[in-house]
Order: structure tokens, then C-alpha cells, then sequence
């Protein structure tokens, strides 16, 4: 009763506040063009002080470069997690596969079991986090930037990511707490504190945990916010002249319109995300495929231009090592594996054995990377967008969402429109399972009580989005998320024996009858 009252009181906040927004934003409208070099000045100061102050400092220690390698300390920490725990669960991407389709169509599902959403809805909210502007932004900017054989490497990273998802979904199944309302509380911070504790080494796991929750609420601020906002608005104000001329209301509309969403907690978020991730993603998939086929005569020149490239890359993108390291951060940043934030919306599932949540969360990557970022790498080395003229500001301001969109355009007239509804649900999506993300690390580290100061400070970055540079927030986004690698692959390494364990005696259930399909 007290959290309905809660939640009523949060969304007639929300109207109001919009409703105050509403009633001045005419003012601001009228005062528009007097107003563009304060506004402008303003935008300035506060992407220098972003840049300055925040970006080149994190920048400094986690891409500090790994001598001889020439590679950033954090891509090669992802990219040998992701290959141990390949090698460490039997190739588990490979083998239970068709077993993780069976586990998403509900075959296994136990509405007994404690939980708060099916296997379907907790991977459709991760996939909400992860299938989005990374894979039509981050994509065109990775290959703009690290040549067509960045493509390769972003295929593989994915595979191995797959394992890597695996791991850590797992594991948040097992030391997930349940409360006595039902609720779910669940995700990195448990199973490194918990989980390292009854191995004998707590404090470490309390270090841990404490690193990954600052990182992840950072993260959450970032990649799972602002560089949602600021990619979306690049392409939405191609079609939406308004909101070209007044970036700040698009901050405002995407700031209200999730925060209604996130007041009603995962069950809220997951029946959004069940509806949205599907049918974007078949739209989106049936789009580029759309392309690819019409122009199916070059497609074994560019997949020739992407192997090609993954290993001679052209000098102008930094060689071999910088196609390498452009590859492996796109796809980490795209797909999250081993960054351990998918294990927060995994923990609610309802299921009897942590296995199998684990199993259903390896398709995460092979959707998100193999799949959906391999199309939009198709139509761009296809189109030859990076190569025209006319969209080199596009590469040089880093807005990939508005050079993918240029691509379909040239195969699509109409589809700018299409893409700006997707970019719009898609970036909806992701950051409203990002602040669920990020608001369950703020209350495992601050307590119940002050969750307002999360969402609030969420919704402010949310509006920041629509003012500061592409580039910075890019950059910043990076630097959080895959910072969370650090922390959580490090916990993971020291638990990945418990994972194997609970991973052969399920397979021996599998083959004994012990578990079987519901009916």
C-alpha cells in the first residue's frame, strides 16, 4: 500500500514538474534566437568542464596502453576474460546454445519458481540495454574510425562474450537476495561481496563491489543516458526541425518520459522492454537486410574489404592493433559482456537453477553483436558512407547514428524516418533499464531511502545529453563501462570454478531426466 502511495505521488510530481516545464517552454521558444550565443557559450563551458574535468583524468589510467601491445589496459583485460571463460566453461556459447532457445521459449519456465519476470522479459530487459544506438551509432563510428575489419573483431568479441555473459548472469542467479515481499535484489555487487566472502576473502570482495557500483552508477549516468540522448537527438533533429533548433526540449521530453517509466521499478521496465526490443529489432534487421539484398552483388566484395581489413588495416586507421582496439571496445560497449550489469536484471528471473538464466543470457551477445552489429556493418562498407564527402562531418563529430542513417537514405528515402523512430525506442529502452541498472547499485551502496537523489540526478543527466558533445560523452561512456570490467571480471576469475560446478551438474540433470520441459 505504502509503495503504491509511492509511486502514485512520484508521477504526479513528474506531471507536474512537466506541466511547469510545459507552461514556460513558450518563453524559452520565443527567446530562441536572442538567446543562441548564451546558450551556445553555455554548452561550450560545459562540455570543456566535462572534457577537462572528468574524461581525460579516467582516460589516463583506464586506457593507459599495455607496453609492447600498444593496446589499452582495460580492452586487453576484456578481451582475456572473455577468452578464459570460453576455454573455462567447455565452450558453453557453442554447446548449450539450442538449449538457451528452448529456455527463452518457455519450455523450462516454473511459475512457481522465485522470481519477478520470465526468462523472455529479464532478456528482453538486458537486451534493451545493450540492442540500441551502440549497434547503429557505435558500429558506423567504429568503422569510420578503426577501418571495415574492425567488423571481424567485433564479431569475435561477441562470440567470446557470449561465455563471459554466461559467467557473471549466472552468478548473480546464485547470490541474488530475495526479500520477503518477493522482490529481487541481485547483480555484481552481491555475488563479488557475497560470493568472495564464503571464500575467505571479503574484504577484497567489499573493494570490489564498491568499485563496480561507482562505476556502474557512472556508467549508468553515461553510456545508459547522455549518449543515448545526444545520438538520438543527431538523428532525430534531421527529421524534427524543432527539436534541431531546441536541443534542450528533447532533453526535457526524454527526462519525463522515463522517469514515468522507472518509477514502477524491473516489472515496469520489462513490460515496456518485452514490447519494444522485438519489434525494433525485427525492423531494424528487415531494414538492413533490405539493403544488403539490393546491392547483393557487392556483398563478397565487402565481406572480402572486412576480413581483409581486420588484419592488413589500412595506416590511416592506426594498423593492425588500432582496428584490433576499436573493434573489441565497440562490441564490449555494445553487448556488455563481462561487464557484469546484466547481471542486475538476470537476478530477477524466475528460475530453479542459476544455470539456466545464465544460459538464456548468452544470447544476448549473438543477438546484440553477431547479428544485429554485423547488419549495420554490412550496409556500411556496402554504401560506401564512409568514404563520402558529404558525410565526413558526420565521422569527424563521431555521430554515428546520423551516418548510418545516411547510408539507409541512399537505399531508402523514407527510411530517416523509420530509423529515428527505432534510434528513439532503442535509446528509450536502454535507459530505462540502465537507470534500473544503476538505481540497484546507488541502494546496495546508499540504502532505500535516498533512491530519489538516484532518479533525479539521472533525469539531470538525461538533459545534459541534449547539451554536450558526442564526442566527450562517447569517450566518458567508455570509460565507465568498460571500467566496470575491471572489478567484475577480476570477481568473476576467482568464482568461475563454483560456475563450472553448477554447470556440469546441470548438464548431468539435463541427461538424466532430472530436468525436463514443462508442460
Amino acid at each position: 500500500m505504502m509503495q503504491s502511495r509511492r509511486r502514485t505521488l512520484w508521477s504526479l510530481a513528474a506531471v507536474s514538474l512537466f506541466a511547469a516545464v510545459a507552461s514556460v517552454a513558450p518563453a524559452f521558444a520565443d527567446d530562441a534566437a536572442a538567446a543562441a550565443p548564451e546558450r551556445s557559450s553555455l554548452e561550450q563551458q560545459a562540455d570543456q568542464f566535462f572534457g577537462d574535468y572528468l574524461v581525460s583524468p579516467l582516460a589516463t589510467v583506464f586506457f593507459w596502453e599495455v607496453p609492447y601491445l600498444k593496446m589499452p589496459v582495460v580492452v586487453l583485460w576484456l578481451l582475456a576474460g572473455s577468452l578464459y571463460f570460453t576455454l573455462r566453461m567447455g565452450f558453453v556459447n557453442v554447446r548449450m546454445f539450442g538449449h538457451a532457445i528452448q529456455l527463452v521459449r518457455g519450455k523450462y519456465d516454473d511459475p512457481e519458481a522465485a522470481g519477478e519476470v520470465s526468462h523472455f522479459q529479464a532478456l528482453a530487459t538486458a537486451l534493451s540495454a545493450t540492442v540500441g544506438l551502440g549497434n547503429i551509432a557505435g558500429v558506423a563510428i567504429a568503422i569510420a574510425t578503426g577501418g571495415p575489419g574492425a567488423t571481424l573483431w567485433m564479431i569475435v568479441v561477441g562470440f567470446l562474450g557470449m561465455s563471459a555473459k554466461f559467467t557473471e548472469v549466472t552468478l548473480g542467479q546464485k547470490y541474488r537476495h530475495i526479500r520477503p515481499d518477493g522482490s529481487i535484489m541481485g547483480g555484481a555487487m552481491y555475488y563479488l561481496s557475497d560470493g568472495l566472502a564464503a571464500r575467505g576473502l571479503a574484504p577484497l570482495g567489499k573493494v570490489l563491489a564498491i568499485a563496480f557500483v561507482l562505476l556502474c552508477i557512472g556508467g549508468s549516468f553515461g553510456g545508459g543516458n547522455s549518449f543515448q540522448v545526444k545520438q538520438g537527438l543527431d538523428q532525430i533533429r534531421t527529421v524534427v526541425p524543432y527539436f534541431d533548433a531546441n536541443p534542450w526540449a528533447y532533453g526535457l521530453l526524454m527526462a519525463f518520459l522515463v522517469g514515468i517509466v522507472i518509477i514502477g521499478g524491473i516489472r515496469r521496465i520489462a513490460s515496456v522492454a518485452d514490447k519494444i526490443v522485438p519489434s525494433m529489432c525485427i525492423l531494424y534487421v528487415l531494414a538492413c537486410l533490405y539493403v544488403i539484398l539490393a546491392n547483393v552483388t557487392d556483398l563478397p566484395a565487402a565481406i572480402t574489404t572486412i576480413v581483409r581489413g581486420a588484419f592488413t588495416p589500412e595506416a590511416a586507421f592506426g594498423g593492425f592493433v588500432g582496428c584490433l582496439v576499436t573493434g573489441i571496445r565497440r562490441a564490449a560497449f555494445s553487448n556488455e559482456a563481462g561487464i557484469g550489469s546484466a547481471a542486475i536484471a538476470h537476478s530477477a528471473a524466475r528460475s530453479d537453477y542459476p544455470v539456466q538464466e545464465g544460459i538464456v543470457s548468452l544470447l544476448e551477445p549473438f543477438i546484440d553483436t553477431v547479428i544485429v552489429c554485423t547488419m549495420t556493418a554490412l550496409v556500411i562498407v556496402i554504401t560506401g558512407i564512409c568514404n563520402d564527402d558529404g558525410c565526413r562531418i558526420f565521422v569527424e563529430k563521431q555521430q554515428g547514428a546520423a551516418l548510418t542513417s545516411a547510408a539507409m537514405a541512399g537505399e531508402i528515402s523514407w527510411f530517416p524516418y523509420v530509423l529515428s523512430l527505432a534510434i528513439f525506442l532503442f535509446s528509450y529502452s536502454t535507459m530505462i533499464s540502465w537507470s534500473y541498472y544503476g538505481e540497484r547499485c546507488w541502494t546496495w551502496l546508499f540504502g532505500e531511502k535516498v533512491t530519489i537523489l538516484y532518479r533525479i540526478l539521472f533525469l539531470t543527466f538525461t538533459f545534459l545529453g541534449s547539451v554536450v558533445t558526442a564526442t566527450n560523452i562517447l569517450d566518458f561512456s567508455d570509460l565507465m563501462i568498460l571500467g566496470m570490467a575491471f572489478p567484475n571480471i577480476l570477481g568473476v576469475f576467482l568464482l568461475s570454478g563454483v560456475v563450472a560446478r553448477s554447470l556440469a551438474d546441470y548438464r548431468q540433470a539435463l541427461a538424466s531426466g532430472e530436468v525436463r520441459p514443462h508442460d
